[in-house]
């Protein structure tokens, strides 16, 4: 059954005790941080206690991966969200950090069997990133953190379909 984007994800929370973690960037921590929140609180509207939500920070979007494997390979931890900010400079180093932050952590996932969500944002300008990070009631239009929570508990709910998948 295709399940619509834009579905609460707590009409699809199909499993009790889910443990998710979070690592989020310190780096514009206005905006990565609001996104953890915003995931946080659907996480807890799809039923998930709030002892089962761990947050770890890093200095910057590079850095999420190594920290996100670490946490997707502890026994209990059911799926890793990744929240960061690149904005594009002057100079290149905006590509090189988010190319180093989408291959690692699609590497650490792929390595881990677990989920590990990407939430992390590229854009040209503070302005853009705002409108992606934040909530409509918070001056935003995209709310990624929501849509990462979303997607996480689908990933799950996908990975229990494919573990027996003519059941």
């Amino acid at each position: 059954m295709a399940q619509d984007l834009n579905r609460p994800a707590s009409e699809s929370l199909s499993r009790p005790g889910l443990k998710i973690a979070c690592v989020v960037s310190e780096f514009h921590l206005e905006l990565t941080g609001a996104m953890m929140e915003s995931a946080r609180a659907e996480l807890l509207r799809a039923g998930m206690a709030e002892d089962d939500f761990a947050v770890v920070k890093v200095p910057g979007a590079f850095e999420l991966p190594l920290v996100a494997r670490r946490l997707a390979c502890h026994q209990d931890v059911d799926a890793v969200l990744c929240f960061g900010l690149v904005i594009t400079g002057e100079t290149k180093h905006d590509h090189w950090v988010s190319m180093g932050a989408t291959e690692g952590i699609l590497l650490a996932s792929l390595e881990t069997d677990k989920p590990i969500l990407f939430g992390v944002l590229t854009t040209n300008n503070v302005e853009q990133a705002r409108t992606r990070a934040l909530a409509p009631q918070d001056g935003g239009v995209q709310d990624k953190g929501r849509e990462v929570a979303a997607a996480a508990i689908k990933t799950l709910d996908a990975l229990d379909q494919a573990a027996n998948p003519f059941a």
